[in-house]
């Protein structure tokens, strides 16, 4: 039995919860998690991992068991919890490792890499978008508008987002056994980002995600000269950033390891794990990443 450590470390002055498993010596792999959730959607990937490298999944300011300061007194931006992940990788000990990155852990990954290209060994990312290719236009559309000009025309449309109904279709859409999805999942996301508060929280990240798509030509140029080794596993069903976006990672780095998995959706983990942890596995020992 793997044993999944729960831990917190005050860092900037705030408390970051993460997970921890595996030795300390090996090769160290962070993952990063998405919205609407928080480290919980590695719960049973990490102990799939732990074997063999030393895995690090914390928790957003303002998701899971991390601190969700009031948005008056923290300003949320992507650039905000690079920092604080950053801070505590350095705190950590962790100055090498593969990253693994879905949803809003893709702009806070491809931070810290342009941050540090020497720091990452290999990416991962599963659902998380790097290309205009992945956002699926429908889905996207009322966050730009709320993007551009936020205000009592735009913010109801994105508010939507918080519903319980819009986050239990996060989780099941696309997924051909929806069986497979624990409800806790959209149950305990809903009640963690509709905390009092919070929903100013969410909101600020939503005018700032536009803020992500100027910085993919360097992420795009990052991939072209550092050719590093990416794995990109999509559901076929992903509705979010859909499978395109999976396959633009090959125009700047033809060596991808890409894979489209029928019958998965955004959260992949929850009904696919095994062909994922498959696939990590199997990359992260064929790369000799990471090192």
């Amino acid at each position: 039995m793997v044993e999944i450590r729960h831990r917190y470390a005050t860092v900037q002055g705030h408390r970051v919860f993460y997970r921890e498993a595996g030795p300390r010596e090996a090769p160290a792999l962070a993952l990063l998690h998405g919205f609407p959730t928080s480290s919980r959607m590695f719960r049973d990937l990490i102990p799939a991992l732990a074997d063999r490298f030393r895995v690090i999944a914390p928790d957003h300011l303002g998701f899971g068991n991390s601190d969700a300061p009031p948005a008056d007194a923290f300003a949320y931006t992507f650039d905000a919890l690079t920092d604080i992940t950053e801070a505590l990788l350095a705190r950590l000990g962790v100055t090498r490792y593969a990253v693994y990155v879905q949803d809003y852990g893709a702009p806070i990954g491809w931070r810290l890499a342009l941050r540090d290209p020497d720091a990452i060994t290999a990416v991962i990312t599963q659902s998380g978008n790097a290309y205009e290719d992945g956002f699926v236009p429908d889905f996207w559309k009322p966050l730009w508008a709320y993007a551009e000009d936020p205000g009592p025309e735009t913010e109801p449309a994105v508010r939507t987002a918080l519903s319980l109904d819009a986050i239990r279709w996060q989780y099941l859409h696309g997924v051909d056994r929806p069986e497979l999805v624990d409800p806790d999942t959209w149950a305990a996301d809903h009640r963690e980002v509709n905390r009092p508060g919070n929903d100013l929280v969410q909101l600020a990240l939503f005018r700032d995600y536009a803020g992500n798509r100027p910085l993919y030509p360097q992420v795009h140029a990052y991939f072209r000269e550092r050719r590093v080794p990416l794995l990109a596993v999509w559901g076929e069903g992903d509705e979010i950033f859909g499978p395109d976006g999976a396959r633009a990672f090959a125009r700047d780095l033809p060596d991808a390891e890409i894979h489209v998995v029928r019958g998965g959706g955004h959260f992949l983990l929850e009904s696919h794990l095994d062909t994922v942890a498959g696939y990590i596995r199997g990359f992260l020992t064929t790369t000799g990443a990471p090192a």
